[in-house]
């Protein structure tokens, strides 16, 4: 068969590195694809339009859509109605991520716990409440925009600033004419993916993602340094109340307002130190960084999930982990995530091993080599038998890739180090 995965980042390299090796699987198609994907004699890269008609052109038996965008303008539909086989939600459903303020009040009207929030078009009443809330504070912009959409303000200066720099200055465009102000909440994140076939929910592995650009959680929100699965902070008891009151009422509740959920659905989690639960967000997708590390911990066949998923026969799948832990480290473009640098040299990489892959992002391939095209480069992925030594065989990696200003955190997985984690 062959499968088309819709998207050029990290996220869309694991997916077809993971699809690739099913034994059904002839070709897979990346629209647009990065420069690994194309150094690569498993892949194909294809222009990213008229997607649809290229899906009928090739007969595609199987689509999977990886970026938020695509989903939020309603890719699903379109191929839906063309017969195609696509996985992913439609575009009313994918509001869940598409918009904040959809997510905050689906979540108010199905009970599923998460912060108090106000939602705010007019910059003088944002700051308002702001000043009359304190700090700390958290400001999202209520529309896509690449995981920079969200500031947690340490001081009230910088939550007036942040509103100003959606409401009125315009700095996020469309995503932020419209924001929340949230509670902020104290404790400790995770990452929760689950695959719905609109009806039944197969969780995935868990993870825990870096979002902060310097080490010890400091600097700008970016979307995502790096990420470990499976997260120790998820506890059997914890991943069983995620469930049971986010989960299952997330798709229950999608059902029972007639827009059906087929797709991942990924919950950002926050923790309390006394086990209390808060969902942070939706997305309608896998994350990135996390699809790295959990699709290597995945010893099932991606591609069988996914046509169980796609015939609404979910509760019958299975999925097996590999028992060992997965880290990823991703490395940055200079200047990212405000301006990241374009077109520097790419002058070595680590050769990819049975523990260890570099997944492309933000990477071309031209005569004159493989270059740096965007803000996330690449993410160093391994396995080992704990954090600790995942982290060890990463950071080896690591070490050997060289690029004109890269940056990355030296301190992915520390604290589940710290806290104990296998």
């Amino acid at each position: 068969m062959k499968v088309l995965v819709v998207g050029g980042g990290g996220r869309e390299h694991a997916l077809a590195w993971k699809i690739a090796q099913s034994p059904r699987v002839q070709l897979v198609y990346l629209a647009p694809g990065n420069g690994g994907t194309a150094a690569s004699r498993s892949y194909r890269n294809v222009a990213p339009e008229a997607l649809a008609d290229f899906a009928c052109s090739e007969a595609i038996d199987l689509t999977v859509v990886g970026p938020e965008a695509p989903l939020s303008a309603g890719i699903v539909d379109r191929f839906l109605e063309r017969g195609l086989r696509i996985f992913g939600p439609s575009g009313a459903a994918a509001q869940l991520e598409g918009s904040k303020d959809f997510a905050k009040a689906f979540m108010q009207r199905h009970a599923i716990p998460t912060a108090h929030s106000r939602t705010f078009s007019e910059a003088s009443a944002a700051r308002d409440y702001v000043r009359s809330h304190g700090a700390p504070i958290v400001i999202k912009a209520d529309g896509l925009a690449a995981g920079k959409g969200v500031v947690v303000a340490q001081t009230v200066a910088q939550a007036l600033d942040a509103i100003d720099q959606m409401l009125i200055l315009g700095k996020l465009g469309a995503a932020g004419a419209r924001i929340l102000v949230e509670d902020f909440l104290v404790g400790e994140e995770a990452s929760f993916i689950v695959m719905s076939d609109g009806e039944h929910v197969l969780p995935l592995a868990t993870s825990q993602d870096h979002k902060r650009l310097l080490d010890d959680d400091l600097g700008p929100n970016t979307g995502g340094m790096g990420a470990y699965s499976p997260a120790a902070v998820v506890t059997p008891a914890i991943h069983a109340r995620v469930m049971r009151e986010i989960m299952l009422p997330a798709i229950a509740g999608m059902a029972a307002e007639g827009t059906r959920y087929t797709g991942f659905l990924y919950a950002g989690l926050m923790i309390g130190a006394d086990g209390q639960l808060h969902t942070l967000e939706f997305n309608c997708r896998l994350g990135d960084p996390e699809a790295q590390p959990i699709l290597m911990r995945m010893q099932s066949d991606l591609v069988e999930l996914l046509e169980s998923a796609i015939d609404g026969r979910l509760e019958q799948a299975e999925v097996t982990w590999d028992r060992r832990v997965a880290l990823g480290v991703v490395i940055a473009a200079h200047g990212y995530p405000e301006a990241p640098r374009r077109g520097d040299l790419i002058e070595s990489l680590p050769a990819d091993g049975a523990d260890c892959l570099v997944f492309h992002a933000g990477t071309r391939l031209q005569q004159d080599g493989l270059l740096t095209d965007g803000g996330r480069v690449l993410c160093v992925t391994a396995l080992g038998e704990n954090v600790r030594a995942a982290r060890r065989r990463a950071y080896q990696a690591v070490s050997q890739v060289r690029f004109a200003g890269m940056q990355f955190r030296t301190d992915i997985g520390q604290r589940a180090i710290g806290a104990g984690a296998r």
